[in-house]
């Protein structure tokens, strides 16, 4: 499968607008949903390309690396910590590694549906 940015960006955000309040998902496997799974990279960078006024809302936030690992976002951004107040809101266990990196456990409150079993739509 093939999509194009537009589309790509828009099945990206219909998978992750599907996954639960409290259930964690990572970018790999969001990418897996949408059919092209090499391409985890590209779902982290549709989700920081995304507006805030997204209507409905995508909850961004669910979305981690690989193993649980909420992403850094650069020298001088706040979006880590933004993400792990948002998660903890949700009831999700936020913890620090030995090296300082926040974690949380794909164990434990992990979202990964069969590819194909997740629907989302395709821009026209």
């Amino acid at each position: 499968m093939t999509l194009d940015y537009a589309e790509f960006h828009a099945a990206v955000y219909a998978v992750v607008r599907q996954i639960p309040q409290g259930r964690i998902t990572t970018y790999g496997h969001v990418a897996k949903l949408v059919g092209m799974p090499a391409y985890a990279r590209h779902v982290g960078q549709a989700l920081k390309l995304l507006s805030p006024d997204a209507a409905p809302p995508v909850p961004w936030q669910r979305v981690v690396a690989a193993p649980g690992r909420i992403a850094a976002r650069g020298p001088g951004s706040d979006g880590a910590a933004r993400q792990r107040a948002a998660l903890e809101a949700e009831g999700v266990d936020v913890r620090e590694g030995r090296a300082g990196e926040m974690l949380v456990d794909l164990g434990e409150c992990g979202w990964f549906p069969e590819p194909g079993t997740v629907a989302f739509e395709e821009a026209a």
